[in-house]
């Protein structure tokens, strides 16, 4: 026997074997634990109502979840339920920690069902644990007078019977009809056949692309290189220091250090890209945005 259905077992025996809490008692423990923060009695709470939570967690077995992470996944929801029972609403824990225990094997087993994400609004869940029973039942009813449903009639009637929209419906049914695949298994029954992994686009860059691009941007670099040949050394310094540094600096920082006004540092700007525009006449227009 695996060592997991062992300590299932075990854990089960346990949870019966605790103490039935009468409402008095419960009541107690739970202003023990909101007022005072007393682990003790929250100790107490939760191993009395351990077999609620791993009675419900076994109810998700078909799943195909493995028992021991449904019940983790069960206390973590009774400890939640613990946490923020309001014993002065006048309702017995059992009744509150059900949904709390609920949820959280419910979201478990959503994000364990496929390596893609199933669904997480209201409507998907409920979709997710009610859409087959309902399918049966209407199937059933159908065939009770005699008729046959297609896919679509069914489609709208589940839709009806849940409360959700037509497409939701399509969704989910599209996505349990499926199962997960490896990428690595293999396209044929061959030892040698190739993987489905194989099959996939190579989103990186391409040789060919590399190469072009590569030879593009050494030629964009000559055709810099020539027309700042044409610039005098003082309008090369600023259009090297405003356009060709990762933090371009600014006309007043350069005005200080020539000592220059802002308006003239500007004009030696404007003058040395007219220059290199002409210089750039008959190159590319990817060139020339350079000095837009």
């Amino acid at each position: 026997m695996p060592l997991d259905d062992l300590a299932d077992k075990r854990l089960s025996r346990q949870a019966m074997r605790a103490e039935l809490l009468d409402a008095e008692t419960e009541r107690t423990l739970a202003y023990a634990w909101r007022d005072n923060r007393d682990e003790a009695a929250l100790h107490r709470l939760i191993t009395a109502y351990m077999r609620l939570a791993i009675s419900m967690a076994a109810k998700y077995k078909r799943y195909g979840a493995p028992m021991n992470d449904l019940i983790q996944e069960a206390s973590l929801g009774l400890m939640k339920a613990a946490d923020k029972f309001d014993p002065d609403r006048g309702v017995r824990f059992s009744t509150y920690a059900v949904w709390w225990i609920k949820a959280s094997i419910q979201d478990y087993v959503m994000r364990n069902w496929s390596m893609v994400r199933t669904g997480s609004t209201s409507s998907q869940k409920s979709l997710f644990f009610n859409m087959r029973r309902v399918q049966a039942q209407l199937e059933r009813e159908a065939r009770g007078r005699g008729e046959e449903l297609d896919g679509y009639q069914l489609r709208q009637q589940i839709a009806s019977e849940i409360g959700v929209p037509l497409h939701d419906v399509e969704m989910m049914e599209g996505r349990l009809s499926g199962s997960d695949f490896s990428l690595n298994a293999t396209q044929s029954t061959e030892d040698e056949g190739r993987e489905w992994i194989d099959a996939l686009e190579d989103d990186s860059t391409q040789a060919e692309e590399h190469v072009s691009r590569r030879h593009d941007t050494a030629r964009l670099r000559d055709w810099l290189v020539d027309a700042m040949s044409k610039l005098n050394d003082r309008e090369r310094f600023i259009v090297q220091e405003r356009k060709l540094r990762e933090a371009p600096r600014t006309l007043e920082s350069l005005g200080q250090e020539l000592g220059l006004s802002k308006e003239r540092v500007r004009q030696l700007e404007a003058a040395a890209f007219v220059k290199m525009r002409k210089s750039l006449e008959n190159e590319s227009d990817e060139v020339q945005q350079f000095f837009v």
